[in-house]
């Protein structure tokens, strides 16, 4: 399958919001489902395309996921330190699982952090329950960085990942 990925643009926000949500809700990742405050933020592409690259993946006309891009200094980084870019939200259609669109759109972040001047990482936050996204990320060759795992907010850990670009 021919996956394009390329960035986002403002006439998608609102469906590419819905697949992020949807991503989330469907796998069970928040807590408090559709009264979960992190909702907000996983719709908000807009937002993050404001503060970071918002990347799609795109199969013959259909929308298939997006991951947000977070290149130094974004306030989308979390994690990020120095010589180091992020990925987030990290999100596929449920339907659209399993043809290569979440391989394609981290292989995407890790071309785009490449391709910057004095960067030589690329890093991420993921929770225990994100299964298929490991999978990716050992298979590209990201490695755990468990000193570096962290609480957004009590009882939530979040894993952390880096790969040597």
């Amino acid at each position: 399958m021919d996956i394009l990925i390329r960035p986002a643009v403002a006439a998608e926000y609102e469906e590419l919001g819905e697949i992020t949500a949807r991503a989330y809700l469907d796998d069970g990742l928040l807590d408090f489902a559709e009264g979960d405050p992190y909702l907000g933020r996983l719709r908000d592409v807009a937002g993050r395309a404001a503060d970071g690259e918002v990347l799609v993946a795109e199969y013959d006309g259909t929308l298939l996921g997006c991951v947000t891009f977070a290149p130094p200094g974004s306030p989308l980084a979390d994690i990020a330190g120095p010589g180091e870019a992020e990925f987030r939200m990290l999100a596929v259609s449920p339907a659209a699982r399993g043809r290569g669109a979440g391989e394609a759109l981290v292989r995407a972040c890790m071309a785009r952090a490449r391709d910057l001047e004095d960067v030589s990482h690329l890093v991420l936050s993921t929770t225990e329950k994100m299964l298929g996204a490991h999978r990716i990320y050992d298979r590209l060759g990201f490695v755990r960085t468990p000193e570096r795992d962290w609480y957004p907010v009590p009882g939530l850990p979040l894993l952390t990942y880096r790969v040597e670009l």
